[in-house]
Parts: C-alpha cells; structure tokens; sequence
C-alpha cells in the first residue's frame, strides 16, 4: 500500500482528546501521533500576522462574527486562551521544527502567501514546509521561493496535461478525493507528479484511493484512517455510502447557491412547464464526473444527458433536481436523487431533504441516515391508517393522472389530505422522515423515485408496486410507500378503486 496521510488542519476532534483544529494544541496532537505531514490554514489580519485559521471569521469556532483580516494581531491573540488559542504560523513552525514531520501550509486566496513566505524564510524552514492553496498563492510561492514543494490545485476530474504543470513546476497535483481515480492516478504519475486528495474521512474509501495509488491522502481521522490504509481495509457498500452523501452534499451546495444568486437561464423540454435550468446540468455534470472516477467500470443513466443500461453491470441513475419547477419558479422545495440498481434492485441511495437541504442516505442492510442519526418510521397508532392524517403525491407534469381528482375526493371523504408539493423524491421519501404516512406516485422512474424507495424501506416503511407486491424497483407502473404496511396499502387501494371509477365514467 502506497500514500502518506496528512493530518487535516492538524489532529483534532475527539479523537484528538479535544484539541481545536488549527491550533498548537492540534498540531502537537498530530505530532504525537506520528503525522508524517500536519496541515495548517494561514490567513492574515489587518496589520499583516500570518495566523493558523481556516475561516474568515471566528464564527464558527468562537462565536465572534468578526472577520479576522479587519483585525489586529492583538485582537486575534485575545481570542481563546490556552489550547484554544490562535497562533502564529511561527508558532507552528517552531513546533514541527525536528520532530520529523512536514508542515502543509494552505491558503484559499493569495492575501497572507508573501507573509507566509516570509515566515518560512525568515524561520530557514524550507525544508520541512510545502505549500497548497489557491493558484493565486502557489504563483506567489512559487516566485519566491523556486524550490518549494508546490501543491497544485486541481478541481475537477479532467485529467492533467503537461502544460497545465509547467507554470507551478508542482510535486503534487491536489484534487477532491471524489474526482480521483485510477485514470486521474496514472496520468498524473506519467508527468512526473504525486496525487494529492482531501478530505478523507472513510477508511474504505482511504484504502481504495492508496490502493490505486494516490501518494497523499488529507483526513480528520488521522489514526483510523492510517490504520485503514496499511490493513486495506475493503467495504465497498462504506464506499458507495460515502460517495453518494458527498454527491449529494455537493448538489445542496450548488442549489443553495442557486437560491441565493440566481438560476440564470430557464428553458423548457417537452412542454412549458417541462423546465431545465443550468444548475440541473451543472449538478449533473459534476456527478457523473464523479461516478466515473470512482465507478469507472458502472452505466449512468440521468434525467439531462441520458444514457441506457441492459443490467449486465451496476447502473446509477440521476435527477440532478428533482422539482426543478419549484426551483425555477422561486418554491423552495426540490431534492436530489441518485441510485445505484445492481442485480435489479437499488443498493445504495441518496437524495436532498428540502428542509435544510440535507442528504439524506442509505445502503441496501444498512439503514438510512440524516445528519448521522438513523431514521425510523414512526410506529402505527392503530385504527383506520389514513384517518386524519396527510398522504401525498405528484401531478402528471402538470396536469392530474387519471384517477387524481376521484382519488382526492375519496381521501377527503375519509378525513385524509392530499398533498401535491412538487419533487416525487421528496414526496417518497418524505414517509421515512415522517412526513406524511404515506405517499404515492403513478409512474415509476428510477432517476427520480429508486432512492427515494430504498430509503423508505430502510427506515422501516413498506414499498409497494401497484401489483400489491414490496419491489423497490418496478419496470414501471405506480409505487406506493407508507409508515406501516397498512397505510400503504390503503393508499394503493384507494388509488385503484379512483383508476376504476374514473374507467368506468369514461366509458
């Protein structure tokens, strides 16, 4: 097994028996755990001291709104106490002076890179210091200190060429662990370079990335992950976990942003209110960029660049935004909603929780998650399932499935509301956060509801297809999910007896 582990903003959290990210007290925990390579943060206040942060302000960490680059060196200094304390990049320095070990120094815009340097230099700590960060800061570095070990900062999964290195003359070519593979791997190696990747933080997924040949892996669990790399350790089923709540992390980033800046240009597919915008094809891109870095050998099959599967091999299927109407037109519910179907079944599974936009995730065994806490249907009450309770379901686009207008007056006639919010992900998967007790959708689609069934099923909830039958994965059809059995199978009733009423007035 190759790669070096790189302790992340030094050794912190727990495992580091409470030590501060980004202190000394984070940067002796590393030490004493043997980290061949400590990572610190630079950034610089008003009156020019370079200071071990990552944030712009002390929010986060302190609960102080202040940014510190309006502040004096003072002020920062004040700040904590103790183990606590922010200190200088000298501070840091000085520490990992001897001890064996190098320093990373990473800055995500060029402001403290010269006064970084000059730390370095003014210390004659070029030895055991390399250098990260943004391409504005490593130019800077790199002007001023020509045999520096420069990370190059790379963000996407394209693979490097020859020209993209010469400027930097990098050691490292530093990426996203979800955009490295094997391919990324080898042609990084074939220019002369190492791989880099951050941030680390599943010991499968560790031990797939050495294994493939990454030389340096950033992570927060510094112990756990080095112990999983020298054992190899294998958990595919972690793995894809893993990768599926960072995609889905990544495609809450981008819509939140949407939200704040704008969705920029709509346009329409089949109808005009058939809408796409660009973030639905930004989000896309990115996973499938991400899939085929790590899944290389796997079919993708999404709701904006298509894409086919005959079931020989695992299959991954995609709705960048599920309820990009809302999107579009400034409601603020959508999800997200991402498969992998292997032997005809979904195995692993992601998709966006509107509120608060949070992946929610699962495995096939496994059960789902939110926020790292389990989820569980809430237990039946007993009685008449729909009863004074909220079930929910989707148009036909936008117009009503036949049965949709028989189905609501019946519900109502039990004293059960029907809800139309505008994502057939959320809506599904809504049952297993307790939204609702049940939900339904008439057309099966695995790009927008293969998730959302597992996800259900995971949590306990019952799936069922319009046979009556639990099949997490139809060939097509109505599906019906509920908190119990019996709420679900209500709802596939009451659905069936609305198809065969609206049947039998038409004929």
């Amino acid at each position: 097994m190759s790669g070096r582990i790189v302790a992340h903003r030094g050794y912190h959290g727990d495992d580091a028996h409470g030590a501060r990210e980004n202190t000394l007290a984070a940067v002796d925990a590393a030490l004493a755990a043997g980290a061949e390579v400590i990572e610190v943060d630079v950034r610089l206040t008003h009156d020019g001291g370079a200071v071990l942060l990552h944030d712009a302000t002390l929010e986060r960490l302190w609960g102080d709104e202040r940014a510190v680059a309006e502040m004096t060196l003072d002020e920062v200094l004040e700040v904590g106490g103790g183990r606590h304390r922010i200190p200088l990049l000298a501070d840091a320095v000085e520490r990992v002076r001897g001890a064996g070990s190098a320093l990373l120094i990473d800055m995500d815009h060029a402001a403290p890179a010269s006064a970084a340097v000059e730390v370095v230099r003014g210390a004659q700590a070029e030895a055991f210091t390399e250098w990260c960060g943004s391409l504005d800061a490593m130019r800077i570095v790199r002007e001023s200190l020509p045999d520096a070990v420069i990370h190059l900062p790379w963000d996407s999964a394209d693979l490097p060429t020859s020209a993209d290195l010469v400027p930097l003359r990098p050691a490292f070519v530093n990426a996203p662990h979800l955009f490295v593979g094997a391919a990324f791997v080898s042609a990084v190696h074939s220019l002369g370079a190492r791989v880099a990747c951050w941030t680390v933080d599943e010991p499968a997924q560790a031990a797939h990335l050495a294994r493939i040949g990454v030389d340096s892996i950033t992570t927060n669990r510094l112990e756990c992950i080095r112990d999983a790399v020298a054992t190899d350790v294998r958990d595919e089923r972690a793995r894809r976990l893993s990768v599926v709540d960072g995609l889905a992390g990544h495609a809450a980033l981008l819509t939140r942003r949407a939200r704040r800046d704008g969705v920029g240009s709509v346009s329409t597919k089949q109808n005009p209110a058939d809408h796409v915008t660009e973030v639905d094809r930004t989000v896309e891109r990115d996973v499938r960029a991400v899939l085929g870095a790590q899944f290389p050998d796997h079919d993708i099959v999404g709701e904006e660049y298509g894409g086919s599967s005959d079931g020989t091999v695992p299959c991954w299927y995609l709705d960048p935004i599920d309820g990009t109407a809302n999107l579009a037109n400034g409601v603020p519910w959508t999800s997200f909603s991402l498969a992998l179907v292997e032997e005809g079944a979904p195995v692993a599974a992601a998709v966006l929780d509107p509120v608060g936009e949070t992946p929610v995730v699962a495995a096939a065994g496994a059960g789902a998650w939110r926020c790292g806490v389990r989820l569980a249907v809430p237990e039946s009450q007993g009685g008449d399932p729909l009863v004074g309770r909220i079930v929910t379901t989707e148009l036909a686009g936008a117009q009503a499935w036949p049965g949709f207008v028989e189905m609501l007056s019946a519900l109502a006639a039990r004293s059960c509301t029907l809800r139309v919010p505008g994502s057939g992900t959320a809506t599904l998967a809504g049952v297993a956060l307790g939204r609702g007790v049940a939900a339904m959708v008439h057309r099966y689609s695995p790009m927008d509801h293969a998730a959302a069934l597992l996800i259900v099923a995971e949590a306990g909830g019952a799936v069922r297809d319009d046979t009556g039958a639990h099949n997490l994965h139809p060939e097509s059809g109505a599906v019906f999910v509920g908190a119990t059995a019996a709420a679900a199978e209500a709802l596939l009733a009451e659905y069936s007896a609305a198809r065969e009423m609206r049947t039998s007035s038409t004929r």
